[in-house]
């Protein structure tokens, strides 16, 4: 949550600095306070005029041109956070070695707050072994390194060494912030398909794509959680998110019923194979052998698993429907779950992979709340707003 928080934006000389002035308009839009320090070769990408007008403030470039006869030491104690970015790689060399010949470096060098670096170069320079011993250096200092992607690069190149998502590292310096409603909640996730084997090549499955899952994990992260995504699918990048990469749903039970023994609020959002091959073919099935035989057996029910631990923690179901949710409704008051997720996958906008769902909210008393066609990233937000209300409800605060 950055609502009244301070950060000092650090813009240093990359072609990426434009993206800088992307992230400062997204850090003002989440309640920041933004203070800008360039270098002089930032200005030679973006001019100090640009973030002047975003933040209503203007940046400091030259130490000994500002009005302020030490503005360096004056933004690191004023400062909840430090973002750099981008970070070219003469700047995390100059951090890595605490030198402080410019407006930047002495900034950083300057403050006792939380540090958030964010990289960007061609491949080969980000690459190399002096950056990463200097990237390895500043990790140990205990700064947050919000890794560059790949994609475009300057001069036509393609490759790892791109600016992450303004929004992605304004999620970092949020995360490094301690504040949030979710502040020290232990919370367990569980998201995407479990695939249970046939053969060594083929496994049965579904078409989920762990979108819904990896938004709840981030917007908990968001509002401070401690959150462990047990995944069968991608999962995301979070200082607060721990990922435990799974493939089968007895994987995916055995991993979430150890962590639903500490956590306080559990949501599995994870599409979990009903049944599985009692047996696996340890090679390939063969189409010259004909058509196989598969003998199915059930799978470990996850949900089930930890509705029944006592004590246990505060418990979110989803139901994949096709049609009518009728079935969504008895599995609330079978599972015994404190709220559960309903949609119909074959509504459009609202099946595996989209970028938005349709949901139906079912409580434990069989009453239902439909909520409107939105996207994932708003189920999500909702989602928690919803649990903190019953979470308080119940006298458990969040």
């Amino acid at each position: 949550m950055l609502a009244g928080r301070r950060v000092v934006l650090g813009v240093t000389g990359g072609v990426a600095a434009y993206k800088a002035a992307y992230l400062a308009r997204r850090l003002i839009e989440r309640g920041a306070v933004v203070r800008v320090v360039m270098t002089e070769s930032a200005t030679k990408f973006v001019g100090p005029h640009t973030f002047a007008a975003i933040t209503g403030s203007r940046p400091v470039v030259d130490l000994f041109d500002a009005e302020d006869v030490s503005p360096h030491t004056t933004f690191g104690r004023w400062a909840d956070a430090v973002v750099v970015a981008p970070a070219t790689a003469a700047t995390l060399a100059r951090l890595a070695n605490g030198l402080s010949d410019d407006s930047v470096s002495a900034t950083v060098l300057a403050t006792a707050a939380p540090v958030v670096i964010a990289p960007a170069m061609h491949t080969e320079m980000w690459q190399h072994p002096a950056t990463v011993a200097n990237v390895e250096r500043l990790e140990s200092f205990g700064y947050h390194i919000v890794s560059p992607e790949a994609g475009a690069l300057a001069g036509g190149d393609t490759g790892l060494g791109r600016l992450a998502d303004p929004d992605r590292i304004a999620d970092a310096v949020a995360a490094v912030l301690p504040g949030g409603p979710l502040t020290g909640v232990e919370v367990l996730i569980t998201a995407g398909g479990t695939r249970e084997p046939i053969d060594r090549v083929r496994y049965l499955g579904n078409h989920s794509s762990g979108k819904m899952g990896n938004a709840i994990a981030a917007a908990a992260a968001r509002r401070g959680a401690n959150v462990t995504l047990v995944t069968a699918g991608p999962g995301i990048e979070h200082p607060r998110v721990t990922i435990i990469p799974v493939d089968t749903a007895a994987e995916m039970a055995d991993a979430a019923w150890a962590i639903a023994k500490k956590a306080e609020v559990a949501v599995m959002a994870a599409a979990v194979a009903d049944f599985r091959p009692a047996e696996a073919l340890d090679g390939k099935l063969r189409r010259a052998d004909g058509p196989p035989t598969i003998d199915l057996e059930p799978t470990p029910d996850v949900l089930g698993g930890i509705a029944e631990m006592s004590p246990r923690p505060f418990l979110v179901g989803f139901a994949a429907e096709t049609g009518a949710l009728d079935e969504a409704i008895a599995k609330a008051r079978r599972k015994g779950v404190d709220l559960l997720v309903a949609n119909d996958v074959t509504a459009p906008g609202s099946g595996f992979g989209t970028e938005t769902n349709q949901v139906t909210i079912v409580l434990p008393d069989g009453s239902t709340e439909p909520w409107s066609l939105m996207p994932k990233t708003e189920v999500a937000e909702r989602l928690w707003d919803r649990i903190a209300e019953l979470r308080k409800r119940e006298g458990t605060s969040t």
